[in-house]
């Protein structure tokens, strides 16, 4: 696991850096390697991958936070990034896997209510993807906005959206 997140840092090639987060996404299945991530900083290393400009990238990263993400202490540390990826969900193409892959992350994220407050200003572009997007896409949007309306304090947000 040190390995790969030093060769993430290390290089600027795609290809491996999409190799080394599935990796990363595919070990975080399991709670000790979450926690050895997290020790290793690999939070941050991944959640800096958000900002790259190779799609499949970002979405690789997004799939590997959103399997860090089941657990507690790796949510205090991926909530700093909350709004970069409503950014990506509202940049990326409608339906695409990058999409997805942030509705998924949001979906765990918005579990509990801790987090609702980052996720109002992209609850408009939540009713857009409902209203355009694929079945797929509904979904996700739908398991997000579930956790968004069991919390009281997130009804007004809800109700006087424009969309």
């Amino acid at each position: 696991l040190q390995k790969l997140i030093h060769l993430l840092q290390a290089t600027d090639d795609p290809l491996i850096q999409e190799q080394a987060l599935i990796t990363l996404s595919n070990s975080a299945a399991f709670s000790v390697n979450q926690d050895i991530i997290r020790n290793l900083d690999g939070l941050s290393i991944i959640g800096g991958m958000l900002s790259d400009c190779v799609p499949k990238v970002k979405e690789k990263a997004l799939n590997a936070l959103n399997n860090l993400s089941m657990s507690i202490k790796n949510q205090e540390e991926i909530q700093v990034y909350i709004m970069q990826v409503c950014r990506n969900i509202e940049s990326a193409p409608l339906n695409s896997d990058l999409q997805l892959a942030g509705l998924r992350l949001l979906t765990n994220m918005s579990v509990t209510s801790h987090y609702h407050h980052k996720m109002i200003n992209s609850i408009p572009c939540f009713l857009h993807l409902l209203s355009e997007g694929t079945e797929r896409t509904q979904i996700q949007v739908f398991k997000v906005l579930v956790n968004l309306s069991a919390n009281p304090a997130m009804t007004r947000h809800l109700l006087k959206a424009q969309v």
